[in-house]
């Protein structure tokens, strides 16, 4: 671990963990938004960012960067909760499943590419700029990814 720490990046293995299920997840959630949806690899994909979300959400829950629960400890429950939000009904094939299944399945991928610049304003900026950061891209982020499923859903869902 002393070549890893030597870094700053990663201080620990699950750490590390955390950090390979979070770009795992994100190139999934980036093939299964860029795919044909519901085929056999949209399944296949899917599945496997699932995985990775479950995963590293859970690890975040053992990383104590700011010495207790933190913010970003609230963001990893909510990340968990959404991405389970999104694959139940699919399971289950309830109710309206399909619209289910694609708001908070998007909202998933929207939600871990915000954490992503929560990592880098940890990783590399001062504290003093890492709110900045974090904000602005943030909100870019959540900004495209709100037009992107509004235009997507327009296309899916005739109301």
């Amino acid at each position: 671990m002393g070549f890893l720490e030597s870094l700053k990046v990663f201080s620990s293995y699950l750490g590390l963990f955390h950090t390979c299920c979070a770009v795992l997840a994100m190139i999934f959630g980036a093939l299964v938004v860029l795919n044909a949806k519901g085929t056999s690899l949209h399944r296949k994909l899917g599945y496997t960012y699932v995985i990775a979300m479950v995963f590293m959400n859970l690890s975040g829950f053992g990383i104590y960067n700011f010495g207790s629960f933190s913010l970003f400890h609230a963001f990893a429950l909510i990340s968990l909760v959404t991405v389970l939000l999104g694959v139940i009904p699919a399971i289950r094939r309830s109710k309206d499943w399909y619209k289910k299944h694609f708001y908070f399945m998007s909202w998933s991928v929207v939600g871990l590419y915000c954490a992503f610049w929560s990592e880098v304003g940890v990783r590399f900026f001062d504290m003093q700029y890492f709110w900045w950061v974090v904000m602005l891209a943030t909100m870019l982020t959540g900004l495209i990814g709100m037009f992107v499923i509004k235009k997507k859903a327009k296309s899916l869902f005739v109301n």
